[in-house]
């Protein structure tokens, strides 16, 4: 699993599915490194051994190359409660599924997304993650 540094992703990774977890609802986002954009999914309104049955619906659908995460700080760069639930959530996903899987920090992804005036903030503030993540590769 990478970090939160430069991504170094082999060029062949084309087609990404990021995940903005949490505890009640994770937004889902699928986007490619050709366009660096990406089109909010569905949320996931599922918790534990349910909210993976969902996530594997929509690798099947999508089969992405790689998985991304947004992993929550707060505004200083410290660590939370969040910030371990989602890198739990990044391990599972890559422990369960075999895929790579990078984290991003996703600081003020949902903010901006209610901002902006999204119908789904999750599903928004994965776009948000994603983007951010397509832009930081070369």
């Amino acid at each position: 699993m990478t970090t939160l540094a430069m991504p170094d992703v082999p060029s062949h990774l084309q087609t990404f599915l990021a995940f903005d977890f949490g505890l009640k609802r994770t937004g889902v986002a699928v986007g490619n490194r050709l366009l660096r954009s990406a089109q909010p999914q569905p949320t996931i309104r599922a918790e534990g051994d349910a909210r993976f049955t969902e996530v594997a619906a929509r690798l099947r659908e999508w089969q992405p190359d790689a998985l991304v995460v947004g992993v929550p700080f707060h505004p200083d760069g410290a660590a939370h409660e969040n910030t371990v639930r989602a890198r739990k959530f990044a391990r599972q996903l890559h422990g369960r599924f075999g895929l790579p899987v990078f984290e991003t920090d996703e600081r003020y992804s949902t903010t901006e997304a209610l901002q902006s005036g999204a119908r789904d903030a999750d599903a928004q503030a994965a776009c948000i993650i994603l983007e951010q993540f397509l832009r930081s590769l070369p």
